[in-house]
């Protein structure tokens, strides 16, 4: 499948509000500007903003609050990497076609940076334009998201302490539903609450993420061991090295497919309800699950 017709002015309209929202490399101290500012333009879909500008389009034309808040995740998106790039995590030396940030700042300053990014999107998300009540519960339900407990670091936990063990379908999908479905399950109902959603709104679009980002994690478990390095942007075949639990190791690649449709199937499902308000948000769900990288 193609890139949605308007995703290119979406990613535009998300590129200029970073630009805006992070500190100019001139600004002190210099050094760390210039390494958050590497990472977070060295590349990437912006796949997280738009979900949360489109998920607030299916209930609002003001897309400011959205777009602020899109901005938000991708910082935090962006620290994931530089920390997860890190000798200690997954030790890579590519990413995004480029070298991590450790490779270029040193690993010090790419913690730093990290730590920064994470700290700067709070800062941005507590200044967004958003009805203030609607903004503390995204604000709150974006740091649940990123946390421990069934979210982001949870789920990187899990995915360490996995390492060299023989997959487990329970952990698994532990694994996929906290490290990568939290943080899309979060951009969209973030968007949507922005826009004006009401609870049976973020029950349908709650599920609707859960899926999708679920099947997005299986879909680069199937493109890490497919795609090239120089596709991916990132050190291909990774996962098998280093004997990470992964759809493909626990399930081959044909299951994993047929689980990635399925999964993909179960969301598009969710926006049904709403018809053709739910148009854009359905090609960019169907885009993320056909991708070859």
């Amino acid at each position: 499948m193609t890139i949605p017709d308007f995703f290119e002015q979406d990613r535009a309209t998300v590129e200029a509000a970073l630009q805006e929202l992070l500190p100019p490399e001139d600004a002190l101290p210099i050094t760390i500007h210039k390494a958050m500012r590497y990472s977070v333009f060295a590349g990437g879909k912006r796949v997280r903003p738009i979900l949360c500008m489109e998920a607030a389009r299916m209930f609002s034309p003001e897309q400011s609050g959205a777009v602020q808040v899109g901005c938000a995740l991708e910082f935090i998106h962006t620290y994931s990497l530089i920390h997860d790039d890190l000798p200690a995590l997954d030790n890579d030396d590519l990413r995004r076609g480029k070298p991590t940030n450790h490779k270029v700042f040193g690993e010090a300053m790419a913690i730093l940076a990290g730590d920064a990014l994470l700290t700067l999107a709070f800062h941005t998300l507590a200044l967004a334009p958003v009805e203030p009540q609607r903004r503390l519960t995204i604000l709150a339900m974006i740091a649940e998201a990123a946390g421990t407990d069934r979210g982001m670091i949870g789920g990187q936990v899990a995915d360490l302490e996995a390492e060299g063990k023989a997959p487990d379908k329970g952990m698994l999908e532990y694994i996929h539903r906290s490290k990568t479905a939290a943080l899309i399950r979060a951009s969209i109902l973030a968007g949507a609450i922005a826009g004006g959603a009401d609870r049976g709104d973020v029950t349908r679009l709650l599920a609707f993420g859960e899926h999708i980002g679920w099947a997005f994690q299986v879909v680069d478990d199937i493109l890490d061991v497919e795609e090239s390095s120089e596709a991916l942007g990132k050190t291909a075949g990774k996962d098998q090295a280093q004997k990470k639990a992964t759809y493909p190791a626990l399930h081959g690649l044909e299951v994993s497919r047929d689980i990635a449709a399925d999964l993909e199937a179960k969301a598009l499902k969710e926006l049904d309800f709403y018809g053709e308000r739910a148009g854009r948000l359905r090609q960019l769900a169907q885009f993320l699950v056909a991708r070859r990288a």
